[in-house]
């Protein structure tokens, strides 16, 4: 969600320029386009360069290895999945992500390296976000539906099992993949090992109350005084306005570290191997695209909905400091919920993006707890 505000601001500061720039030319004389040109290329050099070298170090040059990135026909359009992983005989992740529409494919080659020692990792670029919307343009917008989404994680679910020759696999859910992550293990759970949520959602109805509170709190604590004013004057939700959830929003990001982590992001992005600037145009795009269409039918979702009983593994690996999707939610859920097993574990120091800023602890726990369930069956 943070990453969707980012990208409208970055949008907006995109038309600005573009304003300030068509002011500039009807009051003054054209500028010789040739020094700032070669500006450009040679900075696209510099990322061509990058791209090529991230390429070679981040390879997967193991015999058993798998590397693979293509578009697979799902819920009857083209949509863009990765494969990667350093030996084929390993478990299989399929990782969701969050958003709606903030793919993590662009950015992640560094960040979930490390996993792919344990694990066959798979992202999916969902309906309506990144290379999928790039490849299906808006004419998808009519079939942008939880649901359909939900079935269209189950297709691929059942083409990875297939295809990499696997009885089963995780789901590892990132925010709103939540959503889409627990639907699936519940309509089909024969098709896994286990359930992990991460920035769980668990009570859209009362997330915003819950992170006010712990919002709170947490500026008294820090001895935060700007932090008090402004929750203070917005007082808790809910908000006739926007303004008090961008408050919110606002503190949950800093508290979170996450302003610094997102811009990282986008420098991931740029040097990403097999990446461009339209990846990150794509990624921008399908978080407006779909913001617009999915935002409105999670208002309600609350535990009831999201499902209480399961019948297999269930875990949610929280950051403790999850000020978006409120952590002390995320363990009543865990806690309400029946399943043959389930753990809450907390991500100390972690926030909404613990399985990204904290990625090392989160493997350790993926490893620890996780992985035994797929190994050996």
């Amino acid at each position: 969600m943070f990453r969707t505000i980012l990208t409208c601001c970055l949008a907006l500061f995109c038309v600005n320029c573009a304003t300030f720039g068509q002011v500039a030319k009807d009051q003054q004389p054209p500028a010789a386009p040739t020094a700032l040109d070669s500006e450009y290329r040679k900075f696209d050099e510099l990322v061509t360069f990058l791209r090529a070298r991230n390429a070679k170090n981040y390879a997967i040059s193991s015999a058993k290895g798998i590397d693979e990135r293509s578009y697979i026909t799902i819920g009857g359009i083209e949509q863009w999945v990765t494969i990667r992983g350093e030996d084929r005989n390993n478990p299989v992740v399929l990782f969701l992500h969050g958003g709606p529409g903030d793919v993590t494919n662009p950015w992640t080659f560094a960040l979930f390296a490390p996993w792919e020692k344990h694990f066959t990792i798979v992202q999916w670029d969902q309906r309506g976000a990144g290379r999928t919307l790039r490849k299906s343009g808006q004419a998808v917008a009519s079939t942008m539906t939880v649901d359909r989404m939900t079935q269209d994680g189950i297709e691929l679910a059942k083409y990875l099992r297939k295809h990499l020759g696997k009885d089963k696999i995780i789901v590892v859910a990132h925010t709103f993949g939540t959503l889409l992550g627990l639907g699936m293990v519940r309509a089909r759970p024969e098709l896994f090992y286990a359930y992990v949520g991460t920035g769980q959602v668990a009570d859209e109805v009362n997330n915003y109350s819950a992170t006010y509170d712990a919002l709170l709190q947490k500026a008294k604590a820090s001895g935060n005084q700007q932090a008090i004013e402004e929750l203070k004057r917005v007082g808790p939700p809910p908000y006739s306005s926007g303004e008090g959830y961008g408050v919110q929003r606002k503190w949950a990001n800093r508290f979170e570290g996450a302003d610094q982590f997102l811009l990282e992001t986008l420098g991931l992005a740029l040097v990403a191997p097999g990446g461009s600037v339209q990846d990150i145009n794509d990624d921008g795009d399908g978080q407006l695209f779909s913001g617009e269409r999915l935002v409105p039918q999670l208002k309600s979702k609350g535990p009831g909905e999201l499902g209480l009983e399961f019948s297999l593994p269930m875990f949610v690996f929280q950051g403790e400091e999850d000020f978006t999707t409120a952590a002390a939610l995320a363990r009543q859920y865990v806690e309400a919920m029946k399943a043959p097993q389930k753990e809450f574990v907390a991500i100390k120091g972690g926030g909404h993006f613990a399985v990204f800023m904290r990625s090392d602890q989160f493997l350790q726990e993926l490893v620890t707890r996780v992985r035994p369930l797929a190994v050996g069956q």
